[in-house]
């Protein structure tokens, strides 16, 4: 591949550190100074995205004296590392149900439990989502078999092992031709009761 080398190119090409040479060069903003500012310096607390520009010698300076907690008593600075921990946002404590606080009449306090909520509703996904719907436990599947043993027997698709054997004895008693007088007649019936038994038991848990 070609580059271009012609001094049209060269006209419109970038360079960064031209750029900055032809900029005025700031001055440093301590009193009296007039070297190139080179570093920033912050302004304040109550200033955080405000800075200075000082030249090196005097940004050290500047750094030496700077105190970020000047005019704040030891309670005033306690209270501010402890907030610091949790970014200044509000807290509460596990299980505490902020949407319960009663919101009083005055601005502040309103303006206090509405930035609370809504960082409620920042930690827990986006604000107004609706709550998950239990899950349905899942039906067991009813094969046909299945469903013409338990019509043998008499028994909805519901039925527990325990049902099973109880109604089994119940039939067995029923159609037994010893429990009848020796009479055959319900033989066969009795036979397929003995075969939906035998399959129910080694299905249904």
């Amino acid at each position: 591949m070609l580059i271009d080398t012609s001094e049209i190119f060269d006209s419109i090409r970038i360079n960064k550190q031209e750029a900055q040479e032809r900029q005025p060069a700031a001055l440093c903003e301590w009193p009296g100074c007039q070297n190139k500012a080179t570093h920033p310096a912050p302004k304040g607390r109550d200033n955080a995205r405000a800075y200075w520009r000082f030249c090196i010698d005097h940004v050290r300076q500047y750094n030496q004296s700077y105190n970020f907690f000047s005019g704040m008593d030891a309670e005033a600075i306690a209270r501010y590392e402890k907030d610091a921990l949790t970014g200044h946002r509000p807290t509460w404590k596990i299980g505490e149900n902020i949407s319960a606080h009663k919101i009083a009449g005055s601005t502040a306090n309103f303006e206090d439990d509405w930035h609370a909520l809504c960082t409620f509703a920042e930690l827990n996904g986006r604000a107004g989502a609706r709550p998950r719907a239990k899950a349905k436990p899942e039906a067991r599947k009813i094969f046909n078999v299945e469903g013409k043993a338990l019509q043998v027997m008499g028994l909805n698709a519901n039925a527990t092992l325990g049902e099973i054997k109880a109604k089994y004895k119940v039939l067995v008693k029923q159609h037994h031709p010893d429990a009848n007088g020796g009479d055959r007649s319900t033989e066969d019936r009795l036979v397929e009761i003995i075969k939906a038994y035998q399959y129910l038991k080694t299905v249904v848990r």
